[in-house]
Parts: C-alpha cells; sequence; structure tokens
C-alpha cells in the first residue's frame, strides 16, 4: 500500500511540475520517466525526438553493470537502453553537467550516454540503479570531470528497472563494451510515448 501510495504522490509532482511524463513498455513491464525539460532542456528534448518518432520501439535494453561487472572497480550499478544499433539519428546533444542542472545520478536518475562532453545523445541513455555519485560533475567516474547529463527521473517501475539489471550477461565483451555487461537476452522496448 505504501508502494503505491509514494508511486502516486511522485506521479501528482510530476504533472504538477508541468514536465513530460513518459511511458516505456517492454517485455518486462513498464517503466514511467518524468523528463527534465525544465532543468536539462537540451537533453530531454532530444529524448523526446527519440519517443516522438518512435525511435525507441522495437529497441530496448542491452547492457547491465553490477558492482562486480564494472570495469573500473568504482560500483556503479545502471542499466543501459535506446537503440541496439548504438546509431544516433539526431546530432549530439551540447553536455549539460549535474553542476549546470542541479540534477544528481540518485536512484532512477535517466541520464545521456557519452564519450568526450558534447558526443552524448539519446540513443543510447542509462538508468542509475542506486546512488552512482561518481557519475556527476566533479566525480572520479570521467577523466574529463563532467560527468553525465541527467535529464529524468523514474517514478515507477524501479522493480523493471532491477530486473533487467539481474539479467544474465555475457562473459565477452563486443568491441564497444566490457565483458560481463551485454546482456544475454536483451530486454525490448515495445513502446515509448509521451503519458
Amino acid at each position: 500500500m505504501r508502494t503505491l501510495y509514494l508511486s502516486l504522490i511522485a506521479l501528482f509532482l510530476a504533472a504538477c511540475s508541468g514536465n513530460p511524463v513518459v511511458e516505456i513498455n517492454t517485455d518486462k513491464g513498464t517503466i514511467i520517466i518524468e523528463v527534465y525539460e525544465d532543468k536539462a532542456p537540451k537533453s530531454a528534448a532530444d529524448f523526446l525526438i527519440y519517443v516522438d518518432e518512435g525511435r525507441y520501439d522495437g529497441q530496448g535494453f542491452y547492457r547491465s553493470v553490477t558492482a562486480a561487472s564494472d570495469q573500473k572497480n568504482m560500483g556503479m550499478e545502471i542499466v543501459q537502453g535506446g537503440r541496439y544499433d548504438l546509431v544516433r539519428r539526431t546530432e549530439y546533444v551540447p553536455h549539460e553537467s549535474t553542476a549546470q542542472t542541479g540534477l544528481t545520478h540518485h536512484d532512477g536518475a535517466v541520464s545521456i550516454a557519452r564519450d568526450a562532453p558534447g558526443t552524448g545523445n539519446a540513443a543510447y541513455f542509462f538508468i542509475s540503479v542506486g546512488d552512482n555519485k561518481m557519475l556527476d560533475a566533479g566525480g572520479e567516474r570521467t577523466p574529463d570531470g563532467e560527468g553525465f547529463a541527467v535529464f529524468g527521473q523514474v517514478t515507477k517501475g524501479m522493480d523493471v528497472v532491477r530486473a533487467i539489471q539481474a539479467g544474465q550477461t555475457r562473459p565477452q565483451g563486443n568491441g564497444v563494451l566490457p565483458p560481463n555487461q551485454l546482456l544475454t537476452q536483451p530486454v525490448t522496448i515495445l513502446s515509448a510515448k509521451r503519458k
């Protein structure tokens, strides 16, 4: 009952903020995300292009990182998804650091994946499982210290995110992602749409 109550409060607060809410239906369940158009407008806009154009439909979540499989031994825990082909359909997004937005990588935070600052795109995004402060600006995860750009928050469906993270991974990498992080059975996004 308490979980239902907290979920209703989160949805109410998202509705009051005026920010868009996106429903991602996967073959493991539904994830609801508040998209922070007010705090991270460029990253949020890019994500919403992929949603509105149906570019996530039939794609999904393909990467699971746990503290044990984190190659940098920092305890990072995330699931990553977007387009299986990793091909971006829009331009790179200017980096909106957490120092700029005031957001942080706590449980359920949704961020743009990137290499150097300004090379991120909503074709590939990730969801924090637990607190991952090392991914914030000033954190030690990136050599440039700029961290990753949070642009949303899971308001319902973290049980689904954790189920994705618990999936079996392949012992080998793929040349882009390291060993023990690629899901043996990727989780398909059936649809992603605004609520």
